[in-house]
């Protein structure tokens, strides 16, 4: 689907749907929509994103999943089976995450914790230390696990997918994303 910049612009502050179910283990949760990924109605939307491509080199999927047209009815299917979910800090688009402020971070910490209680994964990993930084008051945090729980979560700071943060390679993204989901009980396979 092609979109022009004023087409994109109409979904500023649209909400995306998640994609949780009962029984999941493992919760990646962007920072917030894109654009795109909200006109769309599926996470990551964009066609050169990394995310989905770590997943299936992380062994966290079996396939690269290709949300750039919305997601297929199987697509959500798999990661269910996989004990997958995906979610926002904060849900509402905006063309760069940057464009959010310290105040809508922080109350996105809320919907993290709502999403702990409700669905109770092992993990909850969070894409991007500098948004975690501010969201959860610790300036000082590195990737990985953290000493912060959410309900019965933990919490894992992971890097963000995004081409703005292209120095975290294909392969670091996906030894991360393999990390935290080695530490949900997810079978990611041999190395």
């Amino acid at each position: 689907m092609r979109f022009t910049r004023a087409e994109l612009e109409s979904y500023r502050g649209a909400e995306l749907p998640d994609v949780l179910s009962d029984g999941v283990e493992l919760v990646f949760a962007g920072i917030n929509p894109g654009l795109r990924s909200a006109a769309i109605g599926a996470s990551f939307a964009n066609r050169g994103n990394r995310f989905y491509p770590a997943l299936r080199l992380a062994g966290i999927t079996d396939r690269v999943i290709d949300s750039s047209e919305g997601f297929l009815p199987d697509d959500r299917d798999h990661l269910a089976r996989r004990k997958v979910g995906l979610t926002t800090l904060v849900n509402f688009a905006t063309a760069k995450a940057s464009e959010l402020t310290d105040e809508q971070l922080i109350a996105g910490r809320g919907r993290l914790e709502r999403v702990a209680e409700r669905y109770r994964p092992r993990v909850i990993a969070l894409l991007g230390v500098t948004a975690y930084r501010v969201a959860f008051a610790e300036p000082r945090a590195v990737p990985g696990r953290q000493d912060r729980m959410l309900g019965a979560s933990t919490v894992w700071v992971v890097p963000s997918p995004s081409g703005l943060n292209a120095h975290y390679s294909l392969p670091q993204l996906a030894a991360a994303y393999r990390e935290a989901a080695a530490a949900a009980g997810i079978d990611v396979g041999e190395e």
